[in-house]
C-alpha cells in the first residue's frame, strides 16, 4: 500500500477524555471547534492561514462575540478534521488509501486551496492520488470502497469516477503485462467453473481481478462492470464468472434473508446482475444453466420485475440442454413448462441459413433435452395427469429415439397415483411407443401389472418380432396398433400360422438353452386370454416339427416361402 507523509513537526495533539482534544502549545487556545461530538481547543492563526472557510467561520463567530464554532456537516467527521488541523499546524500526518478520500473531502469543505496558501492540502492530495493511488490496483479498490460513505462529496470531486476509470483500465490490461499485486485464491470446480484456470506458476489467469472487485459495494461494482462490459474488450465468460461470484458473495442463501428486510436491495441486485449478464447462446457457455436457474428462482422470490424474469427464462431455454434434473426441480411445474415451450419455439425459429449448423449441433441438444424432461417427469412429485401429459407432449419424436426414460416416468407416475382410472392409464400410456423400448424395458413392461392389458400385448407382440428377426416386423412397425392389425387380418390365417410357428421355434430355442425365456407366465396367460387356443396349437405344431426327423416336402416349403413373401409385400 502506498502512503504519503506531510509535515515535519511532532504531533502534539492530546486528549482530555473521549470527546475533548487540544493542541499543546505555550499559547492558550483562542478558538473552540465542535465537530460532531468531539470538541477541539485550537489556535486561530494556523487554521486561518490555510483554510478560507475557517476564516469566514471565525469572523462570523467574532461578530457574535464568541470564540466557539460548530460544524455539523464535516465530511469524514472529526477524524478527517483532525488530520486537516494537524496539517495546518505543520505536524506530521500520514495519508493512505484508507483515509485519503475522507481527508480530500474535508479539505474541500474547509477550502484548503492554493489561493489560501501555496502548496496547500488539496494540491498535495491530488498529487498523491495521481502519482500513487490511481497507479496501484489495490489502493484504487480500497479508495473506491471508501467513497460510498462520503457521497455526494466523493462523487462531486470525481473521486468515484476516477477510481472506476483506474480499476476498469487495469481490468482490461492484457494479463501477460500485469506486474501489480492482486488477490486470486478461489478454487472452483464442477458447474461453477466457467473460466479455464492456469495452473502454471507465474501465469496470470484471465479472471485475476474478480475476487477483488467482488468486494465492492453493489453500486460501485455495477459501475465498474458496466464500463468493463461496454468496452467490448473483456471475455464474456470472465464477465459471467464475476457476476456469478458476486451473487455467491453477497446474496443470502436462506429464503428468510432473501425476502426479509433486505428484500428491496436483493431485488435491485438480482435485476442488475441480469442486466449485466452477457447474452446467452447455445454455442458459447457464458453462464452455466445451473446458475441461471438459481438466479431465476431468486428473482421470483424477491419479486423482480417481470421483464427480468422473462429475460432469465429466455436465457435458461437457450441453455436447457445443459441443465440437470436437480436444477429444474427447484421450480414449479408451470415454469418448467414455460421454459421447455420457449426452447421448442427457439428450435422452430431457426433460419434456413443456419439450418445445417443447427442440424449438426441441434440433434445432440434435442436428445439432451428429451432425456432431461423424461428424468424430470420421473422425479417431480408435483405433477398432475394433465401437466404430465402436456409437458411430455412438448418434446418432439426426434428427441426420443428410445422411450425407456418416458416409460420409467409413466410407470413411476402410475405407482404414485394408484387412483388412476383405466381410461387415464390408457391416455398416459398413449404417450409411449412400445416399439421404441429396449429389450430390458420391454421385459420389465411385459410383467408390469400396472400397465393396461392392451399395452402389455403390444409390448409382447413387438418383442417377439424383435427377438425372432421376423420380416413381418417391417409390416407391423408401420401399423399404429398391433392388436388392431391382427384383428383386421383375421382372414389371413396362413400368415398367422407362420408367425406362430416362428414363435414356437423361438420357444424351443429358449427351452434348449439358446436364449432367455421369451414369454413369462403372466404373458402366456395374456396370450391365452386374447387368442384362446392359439398358443396351445402353436406349441403342438412345434412338437410335431421337433418330433419329425425328416425335412418337410419341397411343395410345402415352396408354399410356405410364397406365403412369407406375400406377407412381406
Amino acid at each position: 500500500m502506498k502512503f504519503m507523509k506531510l509535515g515535519s513537526k511532532p504531533d502534539t495533539f492530546q486528549s482530555d477524555g473521549k470527546f475533548v482534544k487540544y493542541a499543546v502549545s505555550d499559547l492558550d487556545s483562542d478558538v473552540t471547534v465542535h465537530v460532531g461530538e468531539v470538541t477541539f481547543h485550537l489556535h486561530k492563526f494556523p487554521l486561518l492561514s490555510k483554510s478560507n472557510r475557517m476564516q469566514r467561520l471565525v469572523f462570523e463567530a467574532s461578530e457574535e462575540e464568541t470564540n466557539e464554532i460548530t460544524i455539523l456537516d464535516m465530511p469524514g467527521g472529526h477524524k478527517a478534521f483532525e488530520i486537516c488541523a494537524k496539517f495546518c499546524y505543520g505536524m506530521t500526518v500520514t495519508l493512505n488509501a484508507y483515509n485519503i478520500t475522507a481527508v480530500r473531502c474535508a479539505a474541500e469543505y474547509l477550502e484548503m486551496t492554493e489561493d489560501a496558501d501555496r502548496g496547500n492540502l488539496i494540491y498535495k492530495i491530488e498529487v498523491f492520488l495521481n502519482s500513487g493511488i490511481f497507479r496501484s490496483w489495490k489502493d484504487s479498490i480500497i479508495v473506491l470502497q471508501t467513497t460510498r460513505s462520503l457521497l455526494p462529496w466523493s462523487e462531486d470531486l470525481k473521486l468515484v469516477g476516477r477510481c472506476i476509470d483506474s480499476v476498469s483500465a487495469k481490468i482490461l490490461v492484457n494479463p501477460e503485462t500485469i506486474t501489480w499485486s492482486y488477490t486470486h485464491n478461489r478454487k472452483l470446480s464442477g458447474p461453477d467453473k466457467i473460466v479455464e484456470y492456469h495452473r502454471e506458476e507465474n501465469v496470470i489467469p484471465k479472471d485475476w481481478w474478480v475476487e477483488d472487485v467482488c468486494e465492492l459495494e453493489f453500486d460501485m461494482f455495477k459501475r465498474v462492470m458496466s464500463v468493463v462490459k461496454s468496452s467490448g474488450r473483456m471475455n464474456n465468460g470472465v464477465i459471467a464468472e464475476a457476476l456469478r461470484y458476486y451473487v455467491a458473495r453477497w446474496l443470502p442463501e436462506s429464503m428468510e434473508s432473501l425476502t426479509g428486510e433486505a428484500a428491496s436491495s436483493n431485488k435491485h441486485l438480482v435485476e442488475t446482475i441480469v442486466f449485466l449478464l452477457p447474452r446467452v447462446n447455445r454455442a458459447m457457455s457464458y453462464s452455466s444453466c445451473s446458475f441461471l436457474l438459481k438466479l431465476l428462482k431468486v428473482s421470483i422470490l424477491v419479486g423482480a420485475d417481470e421483464m427480468v424474469q422473462e429475460d432469465l427464462v429466455d436465457n435458461v431455454s437457450l441453455k436447457l440442454h445443459e441443465a440437470s434434473v436437480k436444477d429444474l426441480l427447484i421450480h414449479e411445474v408451470g415454469l418448467v413448462h414455460r421454459i421447455v415451450d420457449q426452447f421448442m419455439a427457439d428450435e422452430k425459429r431457426v433460419s434456413e441459413d443456419d439450418r445445417y449448423k443447427e442440424f449438426v449441433l441441434g440433434n445432440g441438444i434435442l436428445l439432451s433435452v428429451g432425456r432431461l424432461i423424461d428424468a424430470y417427469l420421473t422425479h417431480c412429485s408435483d405433477l398432475t395427469l394433465s401437466s404430465f401429459i402436456e409437458l411430455s407432449e412438448l418434446i418432439p419424436e426426434s428427441a426420443r429415439p428410445i422411450h425407456d426414460g418416458l416409460y420409467k416416468a409413466i410407470d413411476t407416475f402410475m405407482k404414485e397415483h394408484t387412483e388412476l382410472t383405466k381410461s387415464e392409464k390408457k391416455r398416459l400410456c398413449g404417450l409411449m411407443d412400445v416399439r421404441k423400448l429396449t429389450g430390458e424395458a420391454s421385459t420389465h413392461a411385459a410383467q408390469n401389472e400396472r400397465l393396461p392389458l392392451r399395452v402389455v400385448v403390444q409390448v409382447l407382440y413387438f418383442e417377439q418380432l424383435r427377438v425372432n428377426h421376423s420380416p413381418v416386423a417391417s409390416v407391423a412397425a408401420s401399423s399404429h396398433s398391433p392388436v388392431e392389425k391382427i384383428e383386421e387380418n383375421k382372414g389371413e390365417e396362413a400368415t398367422k400360422k407362420v408367425e406362430l410357428s416362428k414363435k414356437s421355434r423361438g420357444s424351443k430355442s429358449t427351452r434348449s438353452g439358446g436364449g432367455a425365456q421369451l414369454m413369462p407366465s403372466r404373458s402366456r396367460r395374456i396370450f391365452e386370454k386374447i387368442w384362446p387356443g392359439k398358443l396351445e396349437s402353436s406349441n403342438k405344431s412345434s412338437e410335431v416339427s421337433s418330433g419329425s426327423s425328416q425335412s418337410p416336402p419341397a411343395k410345402s416349403s415352396s408354399s410356405s416361402s410364397r406365403r412369407r413373401r406375400h406377407s412381406i409385400s
